[in-house]
């Protein structure tokens, strides 16, 4: 992290009216010096004297799940917003953070939101709520679209989540599966997160009386899932009747899985469907083969429509605009997605507050007297206030609990149901 400093000069001789006017301008010049850390450069002043200070974290050059997409969408996102007059005049200040995906990167993440004072933390990722968010709630600020694969985002009162996570994927993943699947097995990280994901499939697998899915546990950092694949395909096979199926919930290494699933799958031809969840997109099919690739004919289950949907248009204008040729920053990915919604959260938010301070307290204050939240159809509206709290047993903050179902069809992910499917009740039973 970059910024001034130098050893101080005491002397006897009182400061002229323009020594003082002098270090104060260096101390001015000094703060936006911390671009080093992820401020914006370039950025436009609105008509507002002060600027909005947020941060946006995520894990980035890791060893397992990595999101370099969302902070990159964070920084597009300012330059865009601030090109166009800012967050209601205000200019916005991003700072990024890389939580290195660990505990102690994580709260880091956090000490470095609160040492800077941002009013809030927007469209993040980490899993590790349980570091992060403490330092967020001692210094009152909110965090606002988290991806959703921590319990603290559906339970802390400082968090306002946009989706239902990882959570409401599971969910229904077990409901799209249980029509067709007479055995399911669920490949998973071993996590205290990947701990939660099977009871939450079973419970959608439940819905139509299928067996609970077989629980087969790995790392989310391997290279090679050979051993996995075969295990996984070998109990899929044994389906008493019907289709067996392979669901991965690997993050980004779920493309690592189903490359080996692929070269063993013809070994066993009676499983027919690979299901996988929102850790795969569009960008993902492309890239591994489109119509050829291992998730042809796979179910997927996501938070918002499909990448090709219309109502992207604004997000792709804007990354054309502001990242064009950032290959970090790919509209098909939920975590951009993600990024994208929280930012669009955040400015009616400060529109709200009109000319108040826009602060750490009043953001959250707007948030929780029931702010209705649109995000252009890419989610229902949303309400963080009492009232509108989940009916989701142990998630009530989860305002959001509907996903969409889709199958990977001609290399293309295709949309199986018409309309957003709610899976509150499947949570409740999950809780």
């Amino acid at each position: 992290m970059t910024g001034t400093g130098g050893r101080r000069h005491h002397t006897t001789t009182k400061p002229t009216r323009l020594q003082k006017l002098t270090k104060l301008t260096t101390l001015v010049a000094g703060t936006t010096l911390v671009a080093g850390c992820g401020l914006i450069p370039g950025a436009t002043g609105g008509s507002r004297d002060q600027p909005i200070t947020v941060m946006t974290w995520a894990p980035e050059k890791t060893g397992a799940t990595n999101q370099p997409g969302m902070p990159a969408m964070a920084e597009a996102y300012a330059r865009w917003v601030n090109a166009h007059g800012g967050l209601n005049g205000h200019r916005l200040r991003v700072l990024t953070c890389n939580d290195h995906n660990d505990s102690v990167g994580a709260a880091k993440c956090a000490g470095r939101a609160v040492d800077q004072k941002a009013v809030a933390v927007v469209g993040s990722y980490s899993q590790y709520g349980r570091a992060f968010m403490p330092p967020l709630e001692s210094a009152g600020i909110p965090y606002i679209g988290g991806y959703g694969v921590s319990d603290a985002e559906f339970t802390s009162p400082l968090s306002y989540p946009v989706n239902g996570g990882e959570a409401a994927l599971l969910a229904g993943t077990g409901q799209q599966l249980a029509a067709d699947c007479a055995r399911t097995v669920l490949v998973r990280p071993d996590t205290v997160a990947g701990d939660e994901l099977i009871s939450l499939m079973n419970t959608g697998l439940a819905l139509r009386h299928r067996a609970a899915a077989t629980d087969l546990r790995t790392t989310d950092d391997a290279t090679d899932y050979n051993t996995q694949a075969v295990e996984a395909l070998r109990t899929a096979s044994a389906a008493p009747q019907g289709t067996g199926c392979v669901a991965a919930a690997l993050g980004e290494r779920t493309d690592t899985f189903f490359d080996s699933f692929r070269r063993l799958r013809e070994d066993y031809p009676g499983v027919r469907t690979a299901s996988v969840l929102g850790s795969v997109d569009q960008s993902v099919v492309d890239r591994s083969g489109g119509a050829r690739s291992p998730y042809e004919g796979a179910y997927v289950t996501g938070w918002y429509p499909a990448s090709s949907d219309a109502r992207w248009a604004p997000m792709k204008k804007a990354i054309n605009e502001q990242a064009f040729g950032d290959n970090r920053i790919d509209p098909a990915d939920a975590g951009v997605q993600t990024t994208w919604i929280a930012y669009s959260v955040l400015k009616q938010v400060v529109e709200a507050i009109g000319d108040g301070a826009v602060t750490a307290d009043s953001v959250r204050r707007t948030l929780d007297k029931g702010l209705k939240v649109t995000t252009g159809g890419l989610t229902p509206s949303l309400r963080w206030d009492y009232a509108h709290m989940s009916d989701a047993g142990g998630y009530p903050r989860l305002v959001n609990a509907r996903v969409t179902f889709q199958k990977v069809r001609d290399g293309r992910l295709v949309a199986t149901h018409k309309s957003l499917v709610d899976v509150t009740a499947t949570l409740a039973k999950a809780s």
